[in-house]
C-alpha cells in the first residue's frame, strides 16, 4: 500500500474516525492533540445515517447507539408548540440503520478516544505541529515540543481553524454566516422522542433533540451579537430573554434551566478548500478542508466519510498522488453540495421572506442525495 505510517493532528471526530480506519487496514499511526486531556467535551450532536454507517465501519457503532437516542422522524412546530407537520427522515445510511440519532458529544468522543487506544493508536497529547519538511516520499515534521518524526502522510484533522491548512499554503478561511447559536444541554422531557424545530419566532428557529435517556439538547438560532459573548459561559439571562416567545415543549425547557446552566454561544461559520485539500504527502480533511452551518445536521457526517474513504484509498494498492486524486473527485462535489445547500437554508432563515424560498423541498434533497454511497 502507498502509506504505512501516517500523522493525524487533531484527536477530534474527524481524526478519531481516521485513526481507526488506517490502523484497521494495517497503517501505523500517530495521532497529536493540542489539548493536554482527551476526552469529549461539547454539547449535543446529531448524528445522521450515513455518520452511523461510518461509526459501523471502524467498530464504534454499537458503543454509540448504547448510549444514543435513534429516530426516524422530526417534527416542525410552529412557535407557539402547535405542530405543522412531521417528517420521515431518509436513511441515507441505508435502511437498516436508524435515519438519525442524536447523542451527548462527549459520549460519542468517548467512545472513538476508547477504541484509538485500543487499536494500539500512538497517541501524543499536549502538543502539535510546529513545521513540516516534505520531501518527495516522506515528510518531516518538527512538533511544538521540540521532538521530530518521519511519515509517509500527514493529514490534518485540526477543525475549522486549522493551523496545518496555513502550514501548507492553503489561504482560505473561516467566514461569518450571519447567525449565531446558542446551545444548551438539559432534562429530557417527558415525551420527546425525537428532534423538533420551531418556526416562526422571534429569532431565526429554535429546536432540540434528545441524546440520552434522561438528557435533552436544545439550541436557539440567532442574530450575530457581540463577540464578547461568545464562548462556553453565555448568561443564562441572555438566552431566557432572545428566546422569550417560543412556547411548547421548548418554552417549558428554557423555563426550567437551573441558574448553573452552561449556556454556549458562538457564531456560526463557514469554509471550503475549493480545489485540492492536499500538497504533496500532507492533507487537510474533515472541517479544516469544509465546515457547513448546522441547518442539514451533515457536519459531522461529511468529516467521518472523509476519514473513512481516505485510509480505504491510502492503504490500497494506488500510488498516493492517484489515491487522493479520487478522493478529491469523489468528496469535493458531495461535500459542495451540502454545503452550498446549508448556506442557502441560512440565507433563507435570515430572509425568510425570500421569493421562492422552500426549505423543506432543499432539506429533503440534500438527505435524499446523500443515500448514495460516499
Amino acid at each position: 500500500m502507498p502509506v504505512q505510517k501516517v500523522l493525524v493532528v487533531g484527536g477530534g471526530i474527524t481524526g478519531s474516525v481516521l485513526c481507526l480506519a488506517l490502523a484497521q487496514r494495517g497503517a501505523e499511526v500517530e495521532l497529536v492533540e493540542i489539548s493536554p486531556q482527551w476526552f469529549g467535551v461539547g454539547h449535543g450532536i446529531t448524528i445522521q445515517g450515513n455518520a452511523l454507517k461510518a461509526l459501523r465501519s471502524v467498530g464504534v457503532l454499537d458503543q454509540v447507539l448504547a448510549r444514543a437516542v435513534p429516530f426516524d422522524i422530526m417534527r416542525l412546530r410552529r412557535a407557539d408548540g402547535g405542530l405543522l407537520t412531521e417528517l420521515s427522515t431518509p436513511h441515507t445510511g441505508g435502511p437498516e440503520l436508524p435515519s438519525t440519532a442524536s447523542a451527548l458529544r462527549s459520549d460519542l468522543q468517548n467512545a472513538l478516544c476508547d477504541a484509538v487506544y485500543a487499536h494500539g493508536v500512538t497517541v501524543r497529547l499536549g502538543l502539535s505541529v510546529e513545521r513540516l519538511d516534505p520531501a518527495a516520499d516522506q515528510v518531516d515534521v518538527a512538533f511544538t515540543d521540540g521532538s521530530t518524526g518521519r511519515y509517509d502522510l500527514v493529514v490534518g484533522a485540526d477543525g475549522i481553524n486549522s493551523r496545518l491548512r496555513g502550514l501548507i499554503g492553503i489561504d482560505t478561511a473561516p467566514r461569518p454566516v450571519g447567525m449565531s447559536i446558542f446551545r444548551v444541554v438539559a432534562e429530557r422531557p417527558a415525551g420527546m422522542d425525537c428532534a423538533e424545530v420551531y418556526y416562526g419566532g422571534p429569532r431565526f428557529k429554535a429546536g432540540y433533540s434528545p441524546i440520552s435517556a434522561d438528557r435533552c439538547y436544545a439550541y436557539l438560532l440567532d442574530e450575530n451579537l457581540d463577540t464578547s459573548l461568545v464562548g462556553p459561559r453565555a448568561p443564562l439571562s441572555l438566552l431566557r430573554e432572545r428566546g422569550a416567545g417560543y412556547g411548547g415543549m421548548w418554552g417549558g425547557i428554557l423555563a426550567a434551566l437551573p441558574a448553573d446552566t452552561a449556556v454556549d454561544y458562538r457564531w456560526i461559520e463557514a469554509v471550503l478548500v475549493d480545489g485540492p485539500w492536499h500538497r504533496g504527502r500532507v492533507m487537510v480533511v474533515g472541517d479544516a478542508a469544509h465546515a457547513c452551518p448546522p441547518l442539514i445536521a451533515q457536519g459531522a457526517a461529511m468529516c467521518m466519510e472523509d476519514a473513512v474513504l481516505l485510509a480505504e484509498l491510502v492503504c490500497g494498492d494506488a500510488p498516493l498522488d492517484k489515491a487522493l486524486d479520487v478522493f478529491m473527485d469523489r468528496r469535493l462535489p458531495r461535500v459542495r453540495m451540502v454545503l452550498e445547500n446549508s448556506l442557502q437554508l441560512a440565507a433563507w432563515e435570515i430572509r425568510p421572506d425570500t421569493p421562492g424560498a422552500d426549505p423543506a423541498r432543499i432539506m429533503s434533497e440534500t438527505l435524499n442525495s446523500l443515500t448514495v454511497a460516499a
